[in-house]
């Protein structure tokens, strides 16, 4: 597709980010209604505050607009007190929210909130499991507290990887390698799908169980799941150039390519039942186009390059042209389909990643700059 037409749909996205900024009243938006626009909120953010920050980062990077320089800090400081709560998503929460300000701006704010984040999440470390828990206040789990892993946190070691760098703490790089690897054997499968979760004993570290808890079935591979693998694998190498991340997140992107329906668009569990009215996650799959834009970026091969490019193209065009209104909200993303909760809804998170992709297609942003 034409730089233009990439463009013109970020364009889209930036004017549902100056609707969604006034209506926002000092909580944090989570899920919308496609239909009226209207956002559920949180008043701390829950595991998803750090995105509507970050997209207000990423607008004030492409756009230059003071505005959202403004917001953007505004947001990260409502995040601040949320670095001492016992949530392995504070991964999420000051990687998005707080360090991409560091990253793109040099904000000194927005480094010192996301430095508080890394170091307090830093003292969680299980060193008998080689791991960080989810916690006891982590957020969308049926099962939380010490025991529990998940997927989903892969992604934000990068927050320490990020921190040991800007704090001089090589320790806490380690600490973000051994989780992301201890999460390989938790997670990916031989064949490169990925189940969700996993239990462990806190004492001995033992892997107790695998399972998916948002799925349609504990063995399932929930689409979320999948593409938070690719992601993080591929976020964690752009930030340590560790090769076997790079390999995770091609097994685990490949695996997605093989198995995603013809349309791109994957469903919200790769193992349901398909029908007429079976839901598609444009959410997950706005994660797996951000996440190949990056894994393209880091191949030294050319060919793969360009495939795992083609891939995130045409990944994010079925997004761009079926899924994005003229509004700029992104509709069905599916939430979580076990509890009914938000499961043909506008998500936070999708619009930030399909946010960051369109930004690199349109060439705003290096892939592997955040």
């Amino acid at each position: 597709m034409p730089d233009s037409v990439w463009q013109k749909a970020l364009d889209r996205m930036a004017k549902r980010v100056d609707q969604t900024g006034p209506q926002l009243k000092g909580a944090f938006p989570h899920h919308a209604d496609p239909v009226t626009g209207e956002w559920t909120t949180t008043p701390d953010g829950d595991w998803t505050g750090g995105f509507w920050p970050g997209m207000c980062w990423l607008a004030a990077r492409s756009t230059g607009g003071a505005r959202y320089r403004r917001w953007a800090g505004e947001w990260a400081e409502r995040l601040r007190p949320r670095a001492g709560s016992d949530t392995v998503f504070r991964g999420f929460l000051f990687y998005y929210g707080a360090a991409l300000g560091d990253v793109l701006f040099g904000d000194a704010s927005a480094r010192e909130i996301a430095l508080e984040g890394a170091r307090q999440w830093a003292k969680t470390y299980n060193p008998n499991a080689g791991c960080f828990p989810l916690g006891d206040a982590a957020e969308e789990a049926s099962d939380v507290g010490q025991g529990e892993a998940s997927i989903d946190t892969v992604q934000g070691a990068a927050l320490l990887v990020w921190a040991a760098q800007a704090a001089n703490e090589p320790a806490w790089r380690n600490l973000a390698v051994f989780h992301a690897r201890r999460h390989i054997e938790f997670c990916i499968r031989p064949d490169g799908s990925v189940c969700q979760s996993a239990s462990f004993d806190p004492v001995t570290g033992e892997l107790k169980r695998r399972y998916t808890h948002k799925g349609v079935s504990d063995e399932s591979t929930w689409a979320r799941a999948q593409a938070w693998a690719i992601l993080g694998y591929a976020l964690m190498h752009q930030w340590t150039g560790e090769p076997d991340f790079l390999e995770v997140a091609g097994r685990t992107a490949d695996w997605w390519i093989a198995h995603v329906p013809a349309s791109r668009v994957a469903y919200w569990d790769f193992d349901a039942p398909v029908g007429p009215e079976t839901e598609h996650d444009s959410s997950a799959t706005a994660i797996a186009a951000a996440a190949l834009l990056k894994l393209a970026a880091a191949q030294k091969d050319e060919q793969r390059r360009k495939e795992y490019r083609a891939a995130a193209e045409a990944t994010a065009r079925v997004l761009v042209e079926g899924y994005l209104d003229a509004r700029g909200i992104l509709d069905r993303g599916c939430y979580s389909k076990r509890i009914n909760l938000a499961t043909r809804s506008e998500l936070i998170w999708g619009s930030y990643y399909l946010f960051e992709a369109l930004h690199v297609l349109a060439g705003k942003l290096e892939a592997n700059r955040i």
